[in-house]
């Protein structure tokens, strides 16, 4: 291949150069390179950044034609040159190239080829996104449905019956599903969700039971709402069980009562001890609300002047570690 570019460069240095970028992905291809690594070479070889964005997959990564990786928050400008992952797909590739009527031969190939490259680790990685059709989600979660119904339901949505996934409980949307890989982050990002554990797919009405739990300990994440978005099962172990006890809508615990009425006087309260139960230490605690760790200690003695219980103590921080998650579940 070497000699063979060598050859093309004499005759036409765009050809050549061709040559050289597809034995370069083939190198990649061969090794097992991941995505940055194939990114990474997209940018070296065009000597422009290059950036793949695949929202199904929650994948994101930009690098700079030094090699540094850099993400961006930034839309992609829809004049660089592109390419889609697969035939007549949305642009998931992109050279930061200055928009141009037609990319040189060069960048073509090298987007062609990164394209193919990047959507074999995917598919190798990350599953291939499942079709999202509620009225077959909705048959594969169910319990009740026949097991003939659910396996039907798993081929059509592209799922392997052989294989695993995750239930996704999104506040206020409808029921998703999720291959189960371990490096694959839940689509979604962002929305409060309850995220299910990983079993094989005729069980996935287990998970989605499981999500629908996580999702009752989510939280808005703002300040009269302090808290995680996103709950998975798997994290939950024994704390779980309080799903059982406290029921939506009856008289919240004493605790969550007392929770309650503090807050309702103390603006910043239900941000500070949600740091302090969530945090390693009482400084780790401060700095993620902002604040100096003596402004923290004061508020500290104030809240357990109101609460009726300390929070700085082993046992004190417990309770209210339990208090912040029965009120979650009162309120859910």
């Amino acid at each position: 291949m070497k000699e063979l570019a060598g050859r093309l460069t004499a005759l036409d240095p765009d050809a050549g150069a061709a040559v050289r970028v597809i034995a370069y992905f083939d190198r990649l291809s061969e090794s097992r390179a991941g995505l940055e690594a194939l990114v990474r070479g997209a940018a070296v070889l065009a000597g422009v950044p290059a950036r793949l964005v695949d929202a199904d997959r929650r994948v994101q990564v930009r690098v700079e034609p030094d090699g540094t990786r850099r993400d961006s928050d930034l839309p992609p400008d829809p004049g660089w040159p592109s390419s889609a992952l697969i035939p007549d797909g949305a642009p998931a590739l992109w050279l930061e190239r200055a928009p141009v009527e037609q990319p040189s031969v060069v960048d073509a190939v090298i987007l062609e080829r990164a394209a193919g490259a990047v959507r074999r680790v995917l598919d190798r990685t990350r599953g291939r996104a499942p079709v999202d059709d509620p009225a077959l989600v909705e048959t594969l979660l169910d319990a009740t449905a026949p097991e003939a119904a659910r396996l039907h339901a798993a081929r059509r949505l592209g799922l392997d019956p052989a294989g695993r996934a995750r239930a996704l409980a999104p506040y206020d949307g409808r029921p998703r599903i999720a291959p189960a890989h371990p490096e694959t982050e839940p689509p979604l990002a962002g929305q409060r969700m309850g995220v299910g554990p990983a079993v094989p797919v005729l069980d996935l009405p287990r998970s989605w039971t499981a999500a629908r739990t996580a999702l009752r300990f989510t939280a808005d994440g703002t300040a009269q709402d302090p808290g995680t978005r996103v709950v998975h099962a798997d994290d939950l172990g024994g704390i779980a069980l309080l799903a059982d006890l406290v029921v939506p809508g009856a008289e919240p615990p004493p605790d969550v009562r007392a929770v309650e009425a503090a807050a309702a006087s103390t603006p910043w309260l239900l941000a500070t001890l949600t740091a302090v139960a969530s945090t390693a230490s009482l400084r780790a605690a401060a700095t993620g609300i902002n604040v100096h760790h003596s402004t923290l200690q004061d508020r500290l003695a104030h809240a357990e002047h109101l609460l009726g219980w300390p929070v700085r103590t082993p046992q004190g921080r417990l309770r209210l570690q339990l208090a912040l998650a029965m009120r979650h579940l009162a309120r859910s």
